[in-house]
């Protein structure tokens, strides 16, 4: 079984995904003092979620398979750092930089036991 495709690799893709959908959100949050926090919070992870699910590598071994909208693996790739990367400002935004450098690393982490994976999404 390839790293990048383990069930523990995989389940730790999923934290941080969730991890970084709610630091989205608290990251909007912090933008205003009134009514338009609670939008852009809402904004900030849905906009991350869509990305997320919707724009994909056919048959990527991490993912369902399906595609909705198909995408080359470097693409696939920079929307997923894009994703983490806002996170990770977002968690120093509002204060939490220590989180967001525990955040970093683990993403790290999680990226260097998907190398098998990464060279998957670059030769598609």
């Amino acid at each position: 079984m390839r790293a990048g495709s383990h069930p523990a690799n995989l389940a730790l893709r999923f934290l941080l995904e969730l991890v970084a959908l709610l630091a989205l959100g608290w990251w909007g949050l912090s933008l205003a003092d009134n009514w338009l926090r609670f939008v852009l919070a809402v904004l900030f992870s849905a906009v991350a979620a869509t990305i997320w699910g919707t724009f994909a590598v056919p048959d990527d071994p991490s993912r369902s398979g399906e595609a909705p909208v198909v995408v080359r693996g470097w693409i696939r790739l920079g929307l997923e750092l894009i994703v983490f990367g806002g996170a990770v400002i977002g968690l120093a935004s509002v204060g939490r930089g220590s989180f967001a450098a525990v955040f970093l690393v683990v993403v790290v982490v999680h990226y260097l036991l998907s190398i098998d994976r990464i060279s998957w999404l670059l030769e598609r």
